[in-house]
């Protein structure tokens, strides 16, 4: 085993709207079998009758039940669960223990398919919510940590698709025509994979923030 895998980082995985963590059941096998141990865990409620706020105390919680103190980890956040991830690491402190974070086909800039519901984690994800411009207002803390966003073209979920698109960290897109085809796509897997074996290229300044 080369240095490299030894000091590979545990993975947790953050799913989207609706889903559980099973939807990661095709990524989880694929990178426990190059060497990671991979997380995931089921937030609840799924369907947005929560805020992503609250859904982030939730990330907080496990990663403080599961990891110790010290252990730093990998985040990789699916649709609705890259922005909840993002909460947890502008706002609870997520910034001093993750280094490489990865959003697969999040809205960042917000998606016009969220105002079909007035549920408060739909209404958090509509384009200009208050909610994503306080994020988007310091989005520049995450050029502290190893920052990766996918994203499709074809995404009927994420309206426009360019909001998965951030002015920091690295852009890589993926032509998967499904939204949850991300997941299981073989060329999305492998630039997932890819993203979390990156070496990290930079002492993270960690403290800027704390």
């Amino acid at each position: 085993m080369n240095t490299e895998n030894q000091q590979r980082n545990p993975v947790l995985l953050v799913h989207g709207i609706e889903d559980t963590g099973a939807v990661f059941h095709k990524m989880a096998g694929r990178l426990r079998l190059q060497g990671w141990s991979v997380h995931s865990l089921d937030l609840v409620p799924n369907n947005g009758d929560v805020g992503l706020d609250e859904l982030a105390k939730q990330v907080a919680d496990y990663i403080a039940a599961t990891f110790g103190s010290e252990q730093h980890l990998d985040l990789v956040g699916f649709s609705m669960g890259g922005i909840v991830s993002r909460y947890y690491i502008q706002r609870l402190g997520g910034i001093n223990r993750v280094q490489r974070f990865i959003t697969i086909s999040s809205p960042h800039y917000g998606t016009v398919v969220a105002y079909g519901s007035q549920r408060p984690g739909c209404v958090q994800m509509r384009p200009h919510s208050i909610f994503l411009k306080d994020l988007n207002s310091d989005a520049v803390m995450l050029r502290q940590l190893d920052f990766t966003s996918i994203w499709t073209p074809y995404d009927l979920m994420i309206v426009p698709a360019n909001s998965s698109q951030m002015p920091v960290g690295r852009e890589l897109i993926v032509p998967v025509a499904l939204h949850s085809w991300m997941l299981t796509n073989s060329r999305s897997l492998a630039v997932v994979e890819a993203a979390l074996a990156e070496p990290l290229k930079l002492p993270l300044l960690k403290k800027a923030f704390s």
